[in-house]
């Protein structure tokens, strides 16, 4: 099994490699200079230049890029240009209220869908399973700040259940967890259900109904875990997505975290925070992969041992 971590640990440092390449030159790339956010009107080209050589920004981008990688190899994401505070700091003060609502928004679309699929696949073809996977459906269509508005309209505007935006306890959590959980939920459902279904065709279902057993404890003790195979690889894959759909929602909530910063910083071009808050979320996507093969090579031995 470590052999296994250890080949997929180095299989990550490539796509590491190539992710902040793309990352750092598209950003530069991009019209706009964040000296122009620190310069005053009338200033003069020498004091342009003078700033530009100060964080660099003189030197060729492959030259940037590099020096920029070794210093985050170091785990030194560099100092905001625009800001003027370490990007560390800055990070550090949002992830935890990202990570926060990516949690809970992630329990929350894990346990509907999986419950979701579950009574789907029981009632398969017939009017429960058709009105579940319609409602689902419907919910993935919609977009995330679409539906975001309409909870605030609905629920914190109109019955005043819960505060439009801020962090302000629990409550605050409500509606950001649900907007972010209902297209999350709709993913869990269908693969929750087809698995069930495909798992409950198999052999030793019927061996286990020739057996005496109840169908509901077939289902749930036996065709469930087969089926959460997959299931579990959608979840591992959903940590990275989730905090990146929290970007947009964060901004339609107003609150504080990853998705914030990342608008704020690229309204300034500010380089150091936008790489950084873009870093993270592609890393995020990479450790639930990764967590999702381990996942996968635990629950199958095969897995694991195919890649011996």
């Amino acid at each position: 099994m470590f052999t296994y971590v250890l080949k997929r640990l180095l299989t990550l440092v490539p796509v590491f490699l190539a992710v902040s390449f793309v990352i750092f030159m598209i950003l530069h790339l991009i019209p706009g200079n964040p000296v122009d956010n620190l310069l005053r009107v009338g200033s003069s080209p020498d004091m342009r230049a003078e700033i530009e050589a100060k964080y660099g920004l003189d030197r060729p981008l492959l030259v940037q890029y590099v020096i920029w990688l070794f210093h985050v190899l170091q785990g030194d994401l560099g100092t905001a240009i625009v800001a003027r505070r370490p990007v560390a700091t800055i990070i550090g003060g949002a992830l935890p209220y990202s990570l926060q609502l990516g949690g809970a928004a992630l329990l929350f679309s894990s346990t509907l869908g999986i419950l979701l699929g579950i009574v789907a696949a029981w009632f398969r073809d017939r009017w429960p399973d058709q009105a579940i996977m319609g409602g689902v459906l419907l919910g993935s269509t919609l977009p995330s700040f679409w539906m975001g508005l309409l909870f605030i309209l609905f629920f914190a505007v109109w019955l005043g259940w819960f505060p439009v935006s801020g962090v302000r306890g629990w409550q605050s959590l409500v509606l950001p967890v649900l907007t972010i959980g209902f297209g999350g939920t709709a993913l869990v459902t269908r693969v929750t259900r087809v698995a069930m279904v495909d798992a409950g065709g198999r052999d030793f279902v019927l061996l286990l109904h020739a057996k005496g057993l109840s169908p509901l404890r077939i289902a749930l003790g036996h065709v469930l875990r087969v089926a959460l195979l997959p299931v579990v690889t959608i979840l591992s894959l959903r940590i990275g997505w989730i905090l990146g759909g929290a970007v947009t929602v964060e901004v339609v909530f107003a609150r504080p975290g990853l998705g914030t910063t990342l608008i704020k910083a690229l309204s300034q071009h500010d380089y150091p925070v936008v790489q950084a808050c873009l870093l993270m979320l592609s890393v995020a996507v990479m450790l639930g992969t990764l967590i999702g093969d381990v996942l996968q090579a635990l629950l199958d031995p095969r897995m694991r041992h195919g890649h011996r």
